[in-house]
């Protein structure tokens, strides 16, 4: 089968897994709190128990080495992310979107980590690098459709449970879609260990970079509706910023594929696109239309063009081993997510303004762009020395 289809259907994968069963808590913020089924407090911590569940699934996930456990947490987390979505039609209150939730996240890393474990070697190998970091758009257009769909559902005056059971009918029929053409798992070839230590020396600072841009971009990401819905007092208007949001990732993650392919410059790009998410952060300390409206652009534009940029940085540094270090990466990830909405909490608790929370976040991509620029060549040049030094011993 074409490589193109393969591609695409991992596009419409993490399409539905992560713009609809991961993301499709936020544009549905404003409904339930108006509802009175939790408080912003109480959501925040809805939304750690997404992110702890991302993380769970995404340690699990680097240890699934064979063709079939790939393969059952691929078809696996899909399904659950349609099941959990149609669920939540029923949810009503703290607990019930809570356990919900914590079960979407497991499923959507599972997704996430298997899906780019498939489709970047696949694009590398048909010679199509560009395609495939533009699967990383799908979560984009994902959260377009949800908060599209959102917006519609405001108009006519639905209610949380009513836009609960369109976003299952609308991941069930991407899923139904995509599910034959998916890409299939083979046989993961066998590291040395002197491939694993070499891989590791630029990895680990991969994945505190990744931690905490997973910081710095979540509190937005999780509360953009709900401000824009304060910010405009329930209006319509505020349910666009939502799929504007994804719009822009989706767009940037196109600028980027765009550039010309060259390992020294990733970590330049990498550091560009997380001090325009802190720019963005910052700009959302505003409390106005303007500051929210700046803040989708310059955070939603790099979102998930970061994200590619980390993973094609992981390549780079370990060609042999994508699937174990998208797992790792994915879980730091999701320990900076799992960190952000229960500092949102603390934040709201303690100021009643989300102030606080978006100041540490953006203090947090600053440094995380610094450290992208940091190059791992001296290591390697040290490590080459002793090699040799070793050698003629």
């Amino acid at each position: 089968m074409s490589p193109l289809i393969r591609l695409s259907a991992c596009f419409v994968a993490l399409m539905m897994a992560m713009g609809i069963g991961r993301f499709a808590l936020t544009p549905q913020m404003p409904h339930l709190l108006s509802e009175g089924q939790f408080d912003l407090t109480a959501a925040g911590l809805i939304a750690a128990a997404n992110y702890l569940g991302y993380l769970l699934g995404a340690v699990d996930a680097m240890f699934a080495h064979r063709p079939q456990q790939v393969q059952r947490r691929l078809h696996g987390g899909l399904w659950l992310c349609v099941l959990l979505t149609l669920a939540s039609f029923w949810a009503d209150g703290f607990w019930s979107h809570l356990v919900l939730r914590f079960g979407t996240g497991v499923a959507s890393a599972w997704v996430l980590v298997m899906i780019t474990s498939l489709s970047q070697p696949l694009a590398a190998a048909a010679g199509r690098p560009r395609l495939g970091a533009l699967v990383f758009a799908g979560p984009g257009l994902g959260i377009f459709l949800t908060g599209i769909l959102a917006l519609v559902s405001h108009l006519l005056h639905q209610t949380s449970a009513t836009l609960w059971l369109i976003y299952a009918a609308a991941a069930l029929v991407m899923m139904l879609g995509v599910w034959r053409v998916l890409p299939q798992p083979a046989a993961a070839a066998s590291i040395t260990p002197a491939q694993v230590n070499a891989s590791n020396r630029g990895i680990g600072r991969l994945a505190v970079i990744y931690a905490l841009y997973g910081v710095g971009y979540i509190i937005p990401a999780t509360f953009l509706s709900q401000m824009a819905n304060a910010q405009f007092h329930g209006q319509w208007q505020a349910d666009l910023f939502w799929p504007c949001f994804g719009l822009g990732a989706a767009i940037g993650v196109v600028l980027v594929s765009l550039r010309r392919h060259d390992p020294q410059t990733t970590r330049h790009w990498l550091a560009a696109t997380l001090w325009l998410q802190a720019a963005g952060v910052f700009a959302c300390l505003l409390s106005s239309g303007f500051g929210l409206a700046l803040g989708v652009i310059l955070c939603g534009t790099p979102f998930l063009a970061c994200m590619q940029l980390v993973m094609q940085r992981s390549r780079e540094i370990a060609p042999l081993a994508t699937q174990r270090n998208a797992g790792l990466l994915t879980a730091c990830f999701a320990v900076g997510q799992l960190s952000g909405p229960l500092l949102a909490a603390l934040s709201n608790h303690y100021s009643a303004s989300l102030h606080p929370a978006l100041v540490i976040a953006g203090s947090g991509l600053l440094i995380a762009g610094g450290l992208a620029l940091q190059s791992v060549s001296a290591g390697r040049a040290l490590c080459a020395n002793v090699d040799a030094a070793t050698a003629r011993r």
